[in-house]
């Protein structure tokens, strides 16, 4: 019998009522699981050229990481949490492409950050969740930052599913190869990883991160592969926690915007998404 929150989810429709269904699973199902999948896919990113090359002009990545990643989850799940055309909503997505506008970003990479916001945390749960996501679900993703990438303005979003994956794994193929702004934003994230975990060796927590990297990955970062035993110890104590989880209690409060955060004492309480992503006027415009 489908748990709580995955009866309720199946009875909508996730063309229709895509912001629920990814609100609860995003919230309550999954909160865990969806924040790990998506520090790993914005990671995925950082193996683009064009990409890691704006990043590291920007300096951002060197001063600031911890601002940079709080700016971009908090932003986006003020989105989810209230809506995309909510008025909370509204303005999170104003600040998000008001940060992109003082750059010039090519509509493809735009659109393949767009996608493994959408791909990257259904193979994540797929592989390490306490179930995988359930075609309502998936869909629902789809169809939720389908609309959130035409409020942001990006152009030629797939129509479907399966032609938005396919272009995902097409670019790809085609863009992730070594550059040495791959390896130095990659080593910035490694670093902000590591600083979560202080009690823990930097050194572990690296090799541990670097063990849940694909082969194309790691070959766009330069990164050591770790030893296989590692991967292997990762990956069985990434089930063994789904295991748990899924014999505990459904989640009650909705984890969005409540999630902690180094950056915003206090947030969500006496915040404006207007508050989040100031843009620094130290930024550093990248030349044309």
């Amino acid at each position: 019998m489908p748990r709580r929150h995955l009866r309720r989810i199946l009875a909508l429709d996730p063309v229709v009522d895509h912001e629920e269904i990814l609100r609860i699973s995003a919230g309550l199902e999954f909160p865990w699981d969806y924040t790990r999948a998506l520090e790993f896919a914005l990671f995925r990113t950082y193996c683009v050229p064009s990409i890691s090359r704006l990043l590291a002009r920007t300096g951002e990545f060197e001063r600031r990481p911890q601002k940079r990643y709080d700016d971009t989850a908090f932003l986006m799940a003020e989105v989810l949490e209230h809506g995309y055309d909510s008025v909370r909503g509204r303005e999170a997505l104003r600040v998000v492409n008001r940060s992109h506008g003082q750059y010039q970003i090519s509509n493809d990479d735009m659109l393949y950050v767009l996608s493994t916001f959408i791909y990257d945390p259904i193979a994540w749960l797929s592989l390490y969740g306490w179930r995988p996501l359930s075609s309502h679900e998936q869909l629902a993703a789809f169809h939720y930052y389908r609309a959130v990438g035409t409020r942001m303005g990006i152009r030629d979003i797939p129509s479907s599913y399966e032609d938005f994956l396919a272009f995902k794994g097409a670019y790809e193929r085609s863009n992730f190869v070594y550059a040495e702004s791959n390896a130095l934003i990659g080593q910035y994230t490694l670093d902000l990883f590591c600083s979560w975990y202080r009690p823990v060796p930097r050194s572990w927590t690296a090799c541990a991160a670097r063990s849940l990297l694909d082969p194309q990955m790691l070959t766009a970062f330069g990164f050591t592969p770790a030893p296989s035993w590692v991967g292997r110890l990762m990956r069985s104590g990434l089930r063994l926690r789904a295991f748990v989880v899924r014999y505990l209690p459904p989640r009650r409060r909705l984890r969005l915007t409540t999630a902690k955060n180094r950056t915003y004492p206090g947030y969500p309480s006496g915040y404006r998404p207007s508050d989040l992503g100031a843009i620094s006027s130290t930024a550093r415009f990248p030349s044309n």
